[in-house]
């Protein structure tokens, strides 16, 4: 296995409370079983990116079905989270098609080197992380789906190489619309609670998970049993394994989401939103969005998206029920929006506006399941995890 760069923090504060109860091998067990309730067999492995940040960084990536030759689908996960939360879609998006879920670089088990503390250029970082691995791995085109903080990069990604990305699924994605200017007045916030909120504006948001130190998971399965629960389907009464998994991905060094912090304003909301450059993003790349109807993410950009683009494919779709962990609140309908985009794409070379379909986007669960019944193929048997750690030659 390759050595991660360690990065110590300047802060007193996060020296002082770095207590125990987290490893890199812990992350890997809770990882490990989770992917292994998949039915389609997986490996693991790092890949060399070089020195796009740290002096040597690697992303841990998935991938599944990769003898398919369809376009393959390029995961990217959204704010302290790793490959794993997407157990619930590996499945159904691997009988269609190749699937590569990355851990971005600061996040999950890749390495966490020390990202800039401008916006611009801490995007610019993470976006330059995501063109080397696929660099190294040879992709040519591919689907990009991301969600939320994944969404905001998916999109400034394909911005900078469109050449790239054959359909762009944004999933309620963060960082689309500008911070309203008179969003603290129209909010009935106590003073004490702005007052609280002031002090640890300067900290990363998941700063209280570190400072928990051992009982960082317990506190993950108290304040939000919500994501646990969304597990369930595939792990039956083993949920507890994602609030480890979730724990041991936000209780390392805070890499990423120190770069996160770098680009947001206000925590829900980016201070260079994607709106304000759509312009920038090629109109013949189509674009599906598939929002949680639930979800605190505003979805009013997409909307906006679409009347700037009205000859373009932009398919905007909100699924009832479902909050922000979109792919995991409503995974069924999830999968089939994001398999019909992918066949869609697979098919129609240019895709228009007028290839959207007109159907009821109110689709019953047992309906989504049958269809995916149908299409799915024959359940592979899971292989061991094969952990390489990958010594590609690079690319020119």
């Amino acid at each position: 296995m390759a050595d991660h760069e360690v990065v110590k923090s300047k802060s007193w504060f996060w020296g002082w409370f770095s207590w125990s109860g987290s490893s890199e091998t812990m992350l890997r067990a809770a990882e490990k079983k989770i992917l292994s309730c998949l039915k389609t067999a997986y490996r693991g492995w790092y890949v060399d990116i070089g020195p796009v940040v740290g002096t040597a960084d690697k992303i841990w990536t998935i991938s599944l079905n990769e003898e398919s030759p369809r376009t393959p689908i390029v995961l990217l996960h959204g704010l302290g989270a790793g490959v794993a939360l997407w157990c619930l879609n590996f499945d159904a998006l691997a009988s269609q098609r190749p699937v590569y879920a990355i851990d971005l670089l600061g996040f999950g088990r890749s390495s966490r080197p020390v990202f800039s503390s401008e916006a611009k250029e801490a995007e610019e970082q993470l976006v330059r992380s995501v063109e080397e691995w696929r660099r190294e791995m040879q992709l040519e085109k591919f689907v990009l789906l991301g969600h939320s903080m994944g969404g905001f990069l998916a999109a400034s990604y394909t911005m900078q190489h469109p050449e790239r990305v054959k359909h762009l699924i944004l999933a309620d994605p963060w960082g689309f619309p500008e911070r309203p200017a008179d969003v603290a007045t129209k909010t009935n916030v106590p003073l004490w609670v702005k007052a609280i909120a002031f002090v640890v504006q300067p900290l990363n948001p998941l700063w209280a998970v570190r400072v928990a130190g051992p009982f960082g998971q317990w506190l993950i399965e108290k304040t939000r049993p919500d994501i646990v629960k969304k597990f369930s389907p595939i792990l039956k009464e083993d949920t507890g394994i994602i609030s480890q998994y979730i724990h041991q991905c936000n209780a390392q060094t805070p890499s990423g989401e120190s770069a996160f912090h770098a680009m947001m304003q206000g925590f829900g909301w980016a201070k260079n939103p994607i709106v304000k450059r759509m312009d920038k993003l090629s109109p013949e790349i189509p674009i599906t969005l598939l929002y949680g109807s639930r979800s605190w993410v505003d979805n009013s950009a997409g909307e906006a998206i679409k009347q700037s683009r009205l000859s373009s494919y932009v398919n905007v779709q909100v699924i009832t029920g479902a909050g922000h962990h979109v792919y995991a609140d409503k995974s069924e309908i999830f999968n089939k929006y994001v398999l019909e985009a992918c066949a869609l794409s697979d098919s129609t070379q240019c895709l228009l506006n007028s290839h959207i379909r007109t159907t009821s986007k109110h689709v019953s669960e047992n309906e989504v399941l049958l269809r995916i019944e149908n299409n799915e193929l024959e359940p592979q048997r899971v292989d061991d995890e094969h952990e390489l750690d990958a010594q590609r030659p690079r690319s020119s």
